[in-house]
């Protein structure tokens, strides 16, 4: 007889579930058991994701995270289909290079849109939405390691993720009377992303830097995302989970002489 799958019933939202890691955050839930609702921009891409996930009850749904309108409208779509969700993932974010003497407001306003903004609408609704059916669910944000370590270049995103760490103890704190948890996680750096394109020499110096020695995958953090979202972490709430093979500890870059360890 076939073992009860660990999200078997859950329902889980995925933002920019079409990027690097959105695709694999939605497979691994949906391989655990969970419905999963993926948006993205694109609907006739987010219909063959969700296709492929295999899980009764998983559907897309097209959002522009920059429009409030459309991310309640996302919220209403879930609460008509599943009642609430039982886990959000807020992982949808931008990660465009300027320096701070190139970049204009607008640009300034759009990373923060989506890096910020849309995870404040879409947590503030599907919290209500769980608060008024009685779930106790879990809140995912996707952070990084440069909440913590500012980089040259990409300022503006170092200071959204930054800024939703706070949000993340602050949402964390107000929504445990309800047993909501919030916790974020900083997954390593993988290349490969369409909404903020890397150059081959940046991906090349970027992983010569990380510690462990290579890129993330999602097999990586999917253990640290289901320990999240279950009840494993009942008693986790404010928290941040790094996952990035020592990249947000430090560099490995050596200046002087001496090359090696020994």
């Amino acid at each position: 007889m076939e073992t009860a799958k660990q999200f078997d019933g859950k329902g889980v939202v995925v933002t920019g579930a079409l990027g690097v890691f959105g695709r694999g955050i939605a497979k691994a839930f949906a391989e655990a058991g969970a419905r999963v609702c993926v948006t993205d921009r694109d609907q006739s891409a987010l219909d063959a994701l969700a296709g492929e996930l295999g899980t009764q009850g998983s559907f897309g749904y097209a959002a522009e995270l920059t429009s409030k309108e459309e991310l309640e409208a996302l919220i209403a779509a879930v609460g008509d289909k599943w009642g609430h969700a039982d886990v959000l993932v807020n992982n949808a974010g931008v990660y465009p290079s300027g320096f701070l003497l190139d970049i204009d407001a607008d640009e300034w306003d759009r990373i923060f849109d989506v890096n910020l903004r849309a995870p404040f609408i879409l947590t503030r609704g599907f919290a209500l939405q769980m608060i008024d059916k009685g779930a106790k669910g879990s809140i995912i944000n996707i952070s990084s390691g440069a909440a913590r370590k500012m980089r040259r270049t990409v300022v503006p995103y170092c200071t959204s993720k930054t800024a939703l760490d706070r949000m993340t103890k602050g949402f964390s704190l107000e929504l445990a009377e309800f047993g909501i948890r919030v916790n974020a996680l900083e997954p390593g750096f993988a290349a490969g992303s369409t909404a903020s394109p890397l150059t081959d020499a940046h991906v090349q110096n970027t992983v010569s830097n990380i510690p462990l020695g290579r890129a993330s995958t999602i097999e990586d953090i999917a253990p640290g995302l289901f320990y999240l979202a279950s009840d494993a972490s009942s008693y986790v709430t404010g928290a941040t989970l790094t996952i990035d093979g020592g990249n947000s500890a430090g560099t490995m870059t050596v200046t002087q002489d001496k090359k090696t360890p020994l």
